[in-house]
C-alpha cells in the first residue's frame, strides 16, 4: 500500500504540496481535528468572532480566484481537448504548463475552500457543520491530489472540476451579498437554487463519465470516469438528501400545521 502511495507522480511538474502525501493529510487531519473538536471547545464558552469584514474579503478573493479559473479553462479547453475524448496533453505539447497550473490552482482552491468550515466554528454556526459539508471539504483536496499524481495534470478530470469552478463563481457571489445585506438571507430568492445548480454539475458530470466510458475509440484512461461517475453518484444522493431535508421537508411541515 505505502509503495503505491510513494510512488512517483506520471508528471514530473513540481509545485508546493505535490511532492508526497503526507502535508496535504496533514492539514486535513488538523482540519478534522479542529471542526469536530478542538473548535468547538474553543468556542464552548465564548461569543461567536464576528468575521464580517473578513469574510466578504474572502468570498471576493473566492469570485476572482475561481472566475480566472473559469475563463482560463474555458480558454484552455478550447485550443486542445476535444469533449467527446478528453486526455491529458503529452509532456512536450505547448499547451501543458497552462493545463498543469490551472489544474494545480484547482487544488489550492480545495485546501483555500476549508476556510468555509473553520469560519462556521468561530461563528458558532454548528447547524452549517453538516456530514455533507465536512464530507465534502475534507475529499475533494486529497481526491485531487491523488488524481495529480495517478493520472497527471488535466485529461477528463480536468472537464469535470470546470464545472465545480462555474457553481463555485455563483455561490461565493451569493455568499458575498449574504454578507453585505443583513435582509440577504429571507431576501435572496435563489438560495436554494444553489443547491440545485449543484445538483445540476454532478448530473453532468456523471452523464458525462458514462458518455466516454461509451466512446469505443476513445483512448482515454477508463479508470478516472469510472472514479468520477462514482464520486458524481455519491454527490447526488448527499445533495438531494440535504435538499429535501433543508427545502421540501419544512414546506410539507408547515402545510400540515396550516391544515391543523
Amino acid at each position: 500500500m505505502f509503495d503505491i502511495l510513494n510512488a512517483p507522480p506520471v508528471d514530473p511538474f513540481r509545485a508546493p504540496l505535490l511532492d508526497c502525501h503526507w502535508p496535504t493529510l496533514t492539514i486535513l487531519a488538523v482540519y478534522l481535528l479542529f471542526v469536530l473538536k478542538v473548535g468547538r471547545k474553543l468556542m464552548e464558552n465564548r461569543e461567536p468572532f464576528d468575521l464580517r469584514g473578513i469574510i466578504k474579503v474572502y468570498n471576493l478573493v473566492q469570485i476572482l480566484y475561481n472566475g480566472i479559473m473559469l475563463v482560463g479553462s474555458l480558454h484552455f479547453m478550447l485550443n486542445t481537448y476535444d469533449i467527446k475524448c478528453i486526455t491529458n496533453l503529452p509532456l512536450d505539447h505547448e499547451w501543458k504548463n497552462t493545463e498543469r497550473w490551472l489544474t494545480y490552482s484547482y487544488f489550492v482552491n480545495k485546501i483555500l475552500d476549508l476556510l468555509d468550515t473553520i469560519f462556521f466554528v468561530l461563528r458558532k454556526k454548528h447547524g452549517h457543520l453538516t456530514f455533507l459539508h465536512i464530507f465534502h471539504h475534507a475529499f475533494m483536496p486529497y481526491f485531487c491530489l491523488l488524481y495529480i499524481r495517478f493520472h497527471g495534470h488535466g485529461g477528463h478530470g480536468f472537464f469535470l472540476c470546470f464545472f465545480n469552478v462555474a457553481v463555485h463563481v455563483v455561490m461565493y457571489t451569493y455568499y458575498y451579498i449574504s454578507s453585505v445585506r443583513k435582509d440577504a438571507q429571507a431576501n435572496l430568492w435563489f438560495k436554494k437554487y444553489i443547491t440545485i445548480v449543484q445538483l445540476t454539475q454532478f448530473v453532468i458530470i456523471l452523464v458525462h463519465c458514462i458518455y466516454t466510458l461509451r466512446q469505443p475509440n476513445c483512448n482515454a484512461s477508463r479508470t478516472v470516469p469510472v472514479y468520477g461517475g462514482l464520486v458524481a453518484i455519491t454527490f447526488i444522493i448527499l445533495f438531494l438528501n440535504f435538499y429535501i431535508k433543508a427545502y421540501l421537508m419544512p414546506k410539507k411541515k408547515a402545510s400540515e400545521r396550516k391544515v391543523k
